[in-house]
């Protein structure tokens, strides 16, 4: 485990996340997956709700290059950057080939469907049981479906803050592995574009994001607040 700034994240490869995953699932019982990046991290320092319900789920995958180049020149030693997009397209691999079943919510009206199109052609066997927009207004909407197609995993797009929570908030009704996944749905459809591979092996996706994303400047905000809370601050 690795702290930053009171955010506690496992020191995990994509192969051991997908693995303690598979034991969760084993075990039948509702378990919280969590994704912290550099913005999540920065977040958590003023909303102690969102910072308490991270260091408690049972896997906090580190989703951030940043975090990897910190924690090494700190001494941590992160393994490797896991995010959670390249996760949870790993868990559908596996979920294709072992029988698991999974349930996407989130995004707007239409993208969750459009995503499991999308992910029944490309894995054929795979067991989609439900998909619901992010949109609804009353828990009630959405919480009968998915208890009633009992997932093994519950993927949840609701945007990064409100998903930990909601999942924290009624993992132990719906019974699942509940893991918060960002935007993914809207790449997963098509209706968005994740960086190309070259852009992800040169860890500069962030920059690719601001530049097809100008609107999301002032998430990149985040970045030099991480570094500074956690190295510079530190250093001072």
């Amino acid at each position: 485990m690795v702290d930053f700034s009171g955010v506690q994240v496992d020191n995990v490869t994509l192969d051991e996340a997908v693995a303690r995953i598979e034991m969760m699932i084993a075990s039948g019982k509702p378990h919280l997956v969590t994704t912290p990046n550099p913005e999540m991290i920065v977040a958590a320092q003023d909303d102690v709700e969102l910072r308490e319900i991270v260091n408690k789920a049972d896997l906090r995958i580190p989703d951030g290059i940043s975090m990897v180049v910190v924690s090494r020149i700190l001494g941590a030693s992160l393994k490797e950057r896991v995010s959670g997009i390249d996760l949870m397209m790993k868990l559908i691999e596996v979920s294709a080939l072992k029988g698991y079943s999974i349930f996407l919510l989130g995004s707007a009206p239409g993208v969750a469907e459009e995503a499991a199109e999308n992910l029944l052609n490309r894995y054929p066997g795979l067991k989609i049981v439900g998909t619901y927009d992010g949109y609804f207004r009353d828990d009630s909407e959405v919480i009968p479906k998915i208890v009633e197609a009992e997932p093994d995993l519950l993927f949840a797009g609701l945007g990064a803050g409100r998903q930990e929570k909601w999942l924290d908030h009624h993992l132990a009704e719906l019974k699942t592995v509940g893991m918060g996944i960002g935007g993914s749905l809207d790449v997963i459809s098509g209706r968005k574009k994740r960086a190309p591979e070259w852009v992800r092996a040169m860890y500069i996706e962030w920059l690719y994001r601001l530049i097809t994303e100008p609107q999301r400047w002032k998430r990149q905000l985040a970045l030099p607040k991480f570094l500074y809370l956690t190295l510079i601050k530190k250093m001072l």
